[in-house]
């Protein structure tokens, strides 16, 4: 993958970082050693922009949270980001269910090109992991990230491809169906990921730092409050069986 040596040209996948990736943005760069490929610029637009339409910087979700914790307790940023991008996957969220939406789309798509129906696949898939992965989201109806990116998609000349297509494809056929189930956020950008000939792990690695720019704004936020003051739940939130409040003396 490559070698740094003292005084001799530092080789990235076979390319001299310092000459040949002089004129480029850290976020090729970044790509370039997911992938091996040089990026043009407008699935640059694409893929920088499916990173910004989930940075959230509210502390309230999940691994802001985890920022916003190591700053109330005056932690580091480094170790703020590491513990948040750490927390940012698990079955139901982040790295992971886009990882296994593009299995999905990409295991569909060979189904339906060996002239098998579609709903006979989604129905093994229920039936077997009884959930979609890219369709659906918890406690929420929708997903607000999903018209942004068509109208960029759109814009950019990439609004239909062989697994956006499916992604639709598949998302009316469970609307319609029993399960009611939308297409949310990681279904479209495992959808655009595939499309653009990422494999799933490609794509995985890729979404790892999608929440980063949500990070810093909670950690700041709770570097400039009191020491120990950011709680992410309402006190009201507590089931508290402790002891009543207490008036004290003054001495």
């Amino acid at each position: 993958m490559g070698a740094a040596v003292a005084h001799d040209p530092v080789m990235f996948r076979n390319r001299n970082l310092h000459r040949d990736f002089c004129k480029s943005s850290w976020f090729e760069v970044y790509l370039f050693g997911i992938t091996g490929r040089i990026f043009s610029d407008r699935e640059l637009r694409v893929l920088n922009a499916m990173w910004i339409f989930t940075s959230y910087p509210d502390p309230r979700i999940w691994n802001n949270r985890i920022a916003a914790l190591a700053g109330t307790v005056r932690s580091t940023g480094a170790l703020a980001l590491g513990a948040a991008i750490a927390i940012s996957e698990a079955e139901i969220y982040g790295g992971k269910p886009i990882f296994r939406a593009v299995n999905v789309l990409q295991n569909a798509r060979k189904w339906v090109e060996s002239d098998n129906h579609l709903d006979d696949f989604l129905t093994r898939e229920l039936k077997e992991h009884r959930k979609i992965p890219g369709f659906g989201r918890p406690k929420a109806v929708g997903d607000e990230r999903i018209q942004p990116l068509l109208g960029l998609l759109e814009a950019t000349g990439y609004q239909s491809g062989v697994h956006i297509d499916l992604a639709f494809a598949i998302e009316k056929s469970l609307r319609d169906g029993r399960w009611r189930f939308r297409m949310n956020y990681a279904g479209l950008v495992a959808a655009v990921c595939a499309d653009l000939g990422f494999s799933a792990q490609e794509a995985y690695l890729y979404s790892i730092a999608g929440f980063l720019a949500g990070f810093l704004p909670c950690y700041i936020d709770a570097i400039e409050h009191p020491l120990g003051s950011f709680f992410p739940m309402r006190c009201a939130r507590i089931n508290y069986e402790g002891p009543e409040p207490r008036s004290w003396d003054a001495a």
